[in-house]
């Protein structure tokens, strides 16, 4: 099992949602995506990248002269490590109790239901 990394902090997880969408990006391309959301200056995304590199958060390929940074896990893996940790920490492990909650912050739409409905019918299929 691969040990956990920390967790990304808000600021850490915008930069790798960039990542996630664009993929590689050198410091300047992550800048410009965030710049239209956020009032990120270059060096201050600079600097986040250099600290998620020592957390390894995101790895840096450094073979050209503009460094290329990726990211270390999927998004996928990243939510569903989060989760787990919100899950433990807020909901007492309970899995019932996190849905429930979630379903409660706002109007779902039908399609999302359906969606929901969906996925308990497969996870329940797996589980026999």
């Amino acid at each position: 099992m691969t040990p956990a990394l920390p967790q990304p902090t808000r600021a850490e997880l915008a930069i790798l949602r960039v990542l996630w969408k664009l993929g590689p990006c050198t410091v300047r391309q992550v800048h410009e995506s965030l710049r239209d959301t956020q009032d990120t200056g270059y060096t201050t995304v600079l600097k986040l990248l250099q600290n998620m590199t020592e957390k390894g958060l995101v790895q840096r390929d450094e073979s050209e002269r503009t460094h290329v940074y990726d990211a270390a896990l999927s998004e996928k893996r990243t939510q569903r490590d989060l989760l787990k940790d919100l899950m433990d920490r807020a909901f007492g492990g309970s899995a019932t109790t996190l849905v429930a909650q979630a379903l409660s912050m706002k109007r779902t739409s039908a399609e999302e239901l359906a969606e929901i409905r969906r996925l308990l019918d497969e996870h329940e299929k797996r589980g026999k």
